[in-house]
């Protein structure tokens, strides 16, 4: 039984961390899964954030990159998609995929992690970042970074599955940290914003999406 468990945690471990920071060949069908699981929360999250054409917009934590093509449809030929990931083989993939956008600079991708953004203050009229927060140590700090570059009057949603929901998954035992809504909320609010929390019922889990305004 020990070596049983012991393969067990090996297993979920590695789900934890491809999910986390997707890499190598095991990233690639992973990546497909985040975009194909995630398309509804993350399409609910692009509606949230009212985003217009001209606009300029972030997915803060892409993965497999759906989230970009739609903010790319969303804000139009004249407007800019900034792309940011802490995985390099997920940028580098997102590199390829959209070299035309990037060519004409609809697009632009760069390494870097959510309390460590490379944009001026209120560079971005919205941005969005889903299934992200599990892997942040610090959500104050995560929250101060992402409303600093939101431009007053702009939307920053963040989309969660249900925690409990969540709970019931074995891998994310492994490397999440399953905040409450209330929490997120707060940090949100202490960083000065106003949050309407909406839900998706959706399948496969539940999520909820938190618009936050930034005063």
């Amino acid at each position: 039984m020990t070596a049983v468990n012991g393969i067990r945690t090996r297993v979920l471990s590695t789900i934890a961390g491809q999910l986390g920071k997707p890499h190598g060949t095991l990233g690639k069908g992973v990546a497909f899964i985040l975009n194909r699981g995630n398309k509804r929360a993350i399409a609910g999250a692009v509606d949230a954030a009212g985003i217009g054409a001209g606009a300029t917009v972030a997915d803060i934590g892409f993965g497999g990159g759906a989230g970009l093509s739609m903010l790319l449809e969303r804000v139009g030929t004249n407007g800019t998609v900034h792309g940011f990931e802490i995985s390099p083989d997920m940028l580098a993939g997102a590199k390829s995929k959209f070299a035309a956008e990037i060519d004409t600079g609809r697009m632009r991708l760069a390494q870097g992690p959510m309390t460590e953004l490379p944009l001026a203050d209120a560079a971005l009229d919205a941005a969005i970042t889903v299934n992200t927060v599990y892997f942040v140590p610090d959500l104050a700090a995560a929250c101060a970074e992402l409303v600093r570059v939101v431009r007053p009057g702009g939307r920053l949603v963040i989309g969660i599955g249900d925690p409990d929901a969540m709970a019931e998954m074995p891998f994310t035992a492994y490397g999440f940290t399953l905040r409450p809504v209330a929490e997120i909320i707060a940090a949100l609010e202490d960083a000065g914003c106003t949050v309407d929390h909406r839900q998706l019922p959706d399948p496969p889990i539940p999520h909820h999406l938190l618009v936050a305004r930034p005063a």
